[in-house]
């Protein structure tokens, strides 16, 4: 059911009245070209026309009711005794006795038109102010439910792409350690303790929607000691991180699959190996992160990969495809991934 009513702020009530003094204008300049002087037309005018105003502000204000007949009926009232309680008041103003208008009977349906017409003009704004406050309520309303059914879904799309991910990397790495327990114990226990340190930073944490660039790092260099346990120096990193900016928040499980790419694919393949720097600046309102190796590059045949397709669907998700995610060669050697994504303050 429909609830006539309209709550209007002081600035809202303050337009209406502001309005209805200028249409009270202008029907006591058309009414004086046919009928008598404009000060008596513009003081019953502002007074009729100021009372139905007040009468209506107060109605929609404090009366509520779903009943159609009886909001008629209250809207109609509301005329009745502004037009009469403008019509005393004008004469009053006018220094005339409201009898003489009465016995004057042209007299009296002038001034009570003024009623009809001022009463219309002022109800009709008002209820068209109903109507279209209450479609608006009714489309903030499918709006909030479209995006909560929104955000849901992708709330859902992220865990399923997240959980891609995580298994991945953990069947690797026990792989690798159950590999090197036969052939060298001492690296195997090495990289089994960087396992355990790296799953202890991390367990929390990737099951969250975000957590902060320094939080990320931390994992990201617990992470490749795992890889450096096995490849000695053929695995050589640096980190380029801007002061404070390591609050800064920022996905879970989105370096992580560039970090191995850059392993697996550019330096473990390499005779000699080979180096990854990870930077990342505070750019205007955004945050820039390079990920670069010197490897072989993957550009051609891990390009469209599942891993790297997850991390594009991520960030286009979690940033409604403000963010921007491009892999490049890096000259004269490996491959440079860059992440630039806008930042997001509570």
């Amino acid at each position: 059911m429909i609830k006539y009513r309209q709550e209007l702020s002081f600035k809202e009530a303050l337009t209406v009245i502001l309005y209805t003094l200028l249409f009270n204008t202008v029907i006591a300049i058309v009414l004086t070209y046919f009928l008598k002087p404009f000060w008596e037309n513009f003081v019953f005018s502002q007074c009729i026309g100021i009372l139905i105003c007040l009468c209506m502000l107060m109605i929609f204000r404090f009366i509520t009711t779903e009943n159609p007949l009886l909001w008629l009926l209250t809207i109609l009232s509301g005329l009745l005794v502004g037009s009469a309680g403008g019509f005393i008041l004008g004469a009053f103003l006018t220094e005339k006795n409201p009898l003489v208008y009465i016995r004057q009977y042209h007299e009296f349906i002038r001034i009570m038109s003024l009623g009809l017409i001022f009463g219309t003009i002022i109800t009709y704004f008002f209820l068209s102010r109903v109507r279209i406050s209450q479609a608006e309520d009714r489309i903030q309303e499918e709006k909030i439910k479209r995006l909560t059914s929104e955000k849901k879904t992708v709330e859902s799309h992220l865990k399923f792409l997240q959980a891609q991910i995580e298994p991945h990397f953990l069947f690797n790495t026990l792989s690798n350690i159950l590999g090197l327990l036969d052939t060298d114990l001492t690296k195997a226990k090495l990289m089994l303790t960087d396992f355990t340190h790296y799953l202890r930073l991390s367990l929390a944490k990737t099951r969250e929607s975000t957590t902060t660039l320094s939080q990320e790092i931390d994992m990201i260099k617990a992470y490749i000691e795992i890889f450096k346990a096995r490849m000695g120096e053929r695995l050589k990193y640096k980190f380029e991180i801007q002061d404070h900016i390591g609050e800064l928040p920022f996905p879970p499980m989105i370096i992580q699959p560039l970090v191995e790419n850059a392993i697996k694919h550019g330096i473990e393949p390499k005779v000699e190996g080979g180096e990854i720097i990870i930077s990342a600046k505070k750019d205007q309102d955004f945050l820039r992160i390079c990920i670069t190796d010197t490897g072989l590059g993957f550009i051609e045949q891990n390009n469209n990969g599942i891993g790297l397709t997850n991390i594009r669907e991520r960030l286009n998700s979690l940033y409604d495809d403000k963010a921007n995610f491009e892999v490049m060669e890096n000259v004269p050697c490996g491959t440079t991934v860059k992440i630039e994504v806008p930042i997001v303050t509570d």
